[in-house]
């Protein structure tokens, strides 16, 4: 019998440390202590944006699946760009799992996101 960690957990957790040392500027992103698969991330309001001084709060979900399987996102803070509490309709969120690449990590996630037309970082 092996100590092998579930594929998630281990991803998650090397994904964790990366964000660690190279942040996604902009972004702050933790798992809950508790629970590796819960992420709740928080995109600041650039200076030179429609956005500033502003903080948006969501939250990834990922599977025990990941990163075979693509997490879902949620926005909680109401931003004029995406519907609160609602699953993004993203091409890296489960809302399209054929378009999903195992190699994207959870900052790959996040700039993607942070990315989308009218959002903080693409308002720049």
């Amino acid at each position: 019998m092996t100590n092998q960690k579930p594929t998630a957990t281990s991803r998650l957790k090397q994904d964790y440390m990366r964000l660690k040392r190279d942040p996604v500027p902009y972004i702050t992103a933790e798992p809950l202590p508790s629970n590796i698969l819960e992420w709740h991330y928080v995109i600041h309001g650039p200076e030179d944006s429609p956005y500033h001084g502003g903080y948006y709060h969501g939250t990834l979900l990922f599977t025990k699946e990941f990163p075979f399987k693509p997490p879902s996102i949620y926005m909680i803070t109401p931003n004029g760009r995406f519907k609160t509490n609602k699953r993004l309709c993203l091409s890296i969120s489960d809302f399209h799992p054929d378009t999903w690449n195992p190699a994207w990590s959870v900052a790959t996630i996040l700039t993607g996101e942070s990315l989308m037309p009218g959002w903080p970082l693409k308002s720049r």
